[in-house]
């Protein structure tokens, strides 16, 4: 049976193609003995491991599995790898690791009992909602992916390339994209389809919109022990928070409309948050992810605002959920009480092309983010250059 393992990779491995790599290859420390790589669905996290696997490994000594495979339904994980080490197998890789019931308990086992053995698993970021994530602290190396930033974008789409930017040098009007005179128009592409790396294929609109179903009604009910009535109710909140985004949250009037408990508005909000459905923009320090009060409550990125609030797209929640899900990857994005954003010591105020500057004025290392302009100037920087940042 290991036999069809084998075959099945090494089919899928002929099939890779490695000239577009994601941002998350070069930050990965490809020698930890294990390695977790969590994100939501459809960022890449398959093509991104068997890229390496191509590039980098023997074949031989390497074996790629998803945990949905057949296989499983009679095969341990644990008897996998025993078998794969009789076989001199170096580098075992467990795809959709979350598809397999104990796989936290199992990981633990295979790293103590194979110190020779090298494992990458992956999953849904719901993972980190599961409580055996946190036994696994010790042992695995964990790595969060996100969807394409505008660079990415340029690149896989329409082969432009630039390497990525500072925040600094973006403020500094230094940022540029050799050989695109006018980025604006296929910035408004990104907007719309450019997050994710399947919208390359066919009917992009309703790839998401079932990717959206089977993350609310699958994976969070599936891995926060929830039942299918609540997985609705899931359903029902982003509902809301899209068609009323950027959304201040008011937990008694969302309880109320979901007919649930108060209490359990704030997790529902931090599962679909950790599933990259939504992202919260907190008042304190700690970023996206912190333990500060929640201020505002965004869709996770642009693409969703146009597919699931695609009546009326507001502008200004558009340019918002842009620039904090770019800058959120590599800087801690939290909530301003005199303007939009603060990054570190920076403030920033985003609107369109013919916003004032009054809300910053006077204000130290404050700067307006202005959409429908292509080039900077003073203290005033174009929207886009803000997906130049991974």
């Amino acid at each position: 049976m290991i036999n069809k393992l084998f075959e099945q990779f090494h089919k899928l491995l002929k099939e890779t193609n490695t000239e577009f790599i994601r941002y998350m290859y070069s930050e990965i420390n490809w020698n930890n003995r294990m390695i977790g790589l969590t994100g939501p669905r459809g960022v890449g996290k398959t093509k991104l491991v068997l890229q390496h696997i191509k590039q980098r490994l023997n074949s031989a000594e390497t074996l790629y599995v998803t945990a949905e495979d057949f296989y499983f339904a009679d095969h341990r994980l644990i008897d996998l790898a025993d078998a794969f080490v009789k076989y001199n197998g170096k580098y075992l890789f467990i795809d959709e690791i979350h598809r397999y019931k104990d796989w936290a308990k199992e990981l633990k086992l295979i790293y103590d009992y194979h110190p020779e053995l090298n494992v990458v698993f992956t999953g849904s970021s719901v993972l980190d909602i599961n409580k055996g994530a946190s036994d696994l602290s010790r042992r695995a190396v964990m790595y969060h992916m996100q969807g394409l930033s505008f660079r990415e974008y340029l690149q896989l789409f329409h082969r432009i390339t630039t390497r990525s930017w500072s925040l600094e040098e973006i403020l500094a009007h230094k940022a540029e994209l050799p050989g695109v005179k006018h980025p604006l128009p296929l910035f408004e592409d990104y907007l719309r389809k450019g997050y994710y790396p399947f919208a390359l294929e066919e009917n992009f609109e309703r790839r998401l919109q079932q990717m959206v179903n089977q993350t609310l009604e699958t994976d969070i009910p599936l891995y926060a022990g929830m039942n299918v009535s609540t997985g609705r109710k899931l359903k029902q909140l982003l509902a809301i928070i899209a068609k009323s985004v950027p959304f201040k949250p008011n937990m008694t009037s969302i309880a109320t409309t979901l007919a649930a408990s108060r209490n359990n508005i704030a997790d529902y909000c931090l599962f679909v948050e950790e599933a990259g459905m939504i992202s919260q923009l907190r008042d304190a320090t700690g970023g996206i992810r912190g333990l500060g009060k929640v201020n505002k409550i965004y869709l996770d990125n642009t693409n969703l605002v146009y597919n699931l609030a695609s009546d009326h797209p507001n502008p200004g929640n558009i340019r918002e959920t842009f620039f904090l899900n770019q800058l959120r990857v590599k800087y801690d994005v939290i909530a301003s009480s005199i303007a939009d954003f603060l990054v570190g010591d920076y403030t920033f105020e985003v609107g369109g092309k013919n916003r004032g500057l009054k809300q910053i004025r006077g204000i130290d290392n404050a700067f307006a983010v202005k959409d429908d302009i292509e080039l900077g100037y003073l203290n005033t920087i174009p929207l886009w250059q803000f997906g130049l940042t991974y």
